[in-house]
């Protein structure tokens, strides 16, 4: 099987393209000072956490992407539906194309291939059409026929704006609806979207590496800070299917320790773990 390389010379999305360029664009209204309120700036924060953190780093990457810890069904639901209000795409798509990259890191069919550039590997290939996409069938049968991941991944899109219009309107009550609105939707999206895109970029550039993981990959302090222990990268591309990505005592690696309270609390089993990492 060839696996069909990505280039920059890829034909745009230029559906992608516009979506971004309004997401940003509208999120800068937030800033204004008749728009600005740290009750939007908390609810911007927390709703980081629920779908940027609960969703995409605890649910569909070390949960679903990697299996490596269970959970019961209805709380990996929980947290897939999370994830899915993250607007990363679908579940099945960010599956696998994720599982993809682990496959082919930092070479040329990897959609997000650091060599390529900073930009590229952040958000550039995003632009372009991913020729990846055909693959992620082989790489996703665990999850492809269950009809919870169909509907998310078909529907990502309007649930946004269904729980953009709920947002609105919990605002509203208290004469906040567009602050609601402008920080609950799109500075999030924005805030999450440049926190994963991190992890494909600063994390293959800045840092130091404690293993030789055949890729580019580095452990970057900050971006683990912000991406609840994403950052800690060379460790996860060494030991992909450990739960723990903070290998060290002073690597702090927020969703370890959200999994280690699951774990306390009887609702995450099966933990993988990287016994007495060199």
């Amino acid at each position: 099987m060839t696996t069909t390389a990505t280039t920059t010379k890829l034909p745009y999305d230029w559906a992608v393209i516009i979506f971004m360029a309004i997401i940003h664009f509208v999120a800068l209204f937030a800033l204004l000072p008749s728009n600005f309120s740290w009750v939007g700036v908390g609810l911007a924060v927390f709703l980081h956490w629920v779908t940027g953190g609960l969703g995409v780093t605890l649910g569909w990457h070390r949960l679903v992407t990697h299996r490596s810890f269970q959970t019961p069904k209805w709380l990996e639901y929980f947290l897939v539906f999370c994830g899915t209000l993250a607007m990363q795409g679908g579940p099945i798509w960010w599956v696998g194309l994720h599982r993809h990259h682990h496959v082919f890191s930092d070479q040329n069919p990897d959609h997000h291939d650091s060599t390529k550039g900073f930009w590229w590997s952040h958000m550039g290939w995003m632009f372009h059409d991913v020729p990846v996409e055909n693959e992620i069938p082989r790489f996703t049968k665990d999850i492809a026929d269950d009809r919870f991941y169909q509907f998310l991944d078909k529907y990502f899109f309007p649930i946004q704006l269904v729980f953009a219009a709920f947002l609105f309107g919990v605002g509203s009550l208290s004469g906040n609806g567009w602050t609601f609105l402008l920080w609950g939707v799109f500075v999030r999206l924005v805030l999450v979207y440049h926190t994963t895109w991190l992890v494909n970029s600063a994390t293959h550039k800045f840092g130091y590496r404690t293993y030789d993981s055949n890729d580019a990959s580095t452990n970057c302090w900050w971006v683990a800070l912000l991406a609840y222990g994403e950052g800690w990268h060379n460790n996860h591309h060494t030991y992909q299917y450990s739960a723990r990505h903070g290998m060290k005592w002073w690597e702090i690696d927020a969703t370890w320790m959200m999994i280690r309270l699951l774990q306390l609390v009887g609702l995450a089993k099966k933990v993988k773990l990287v016994e007495n990492p060199q």
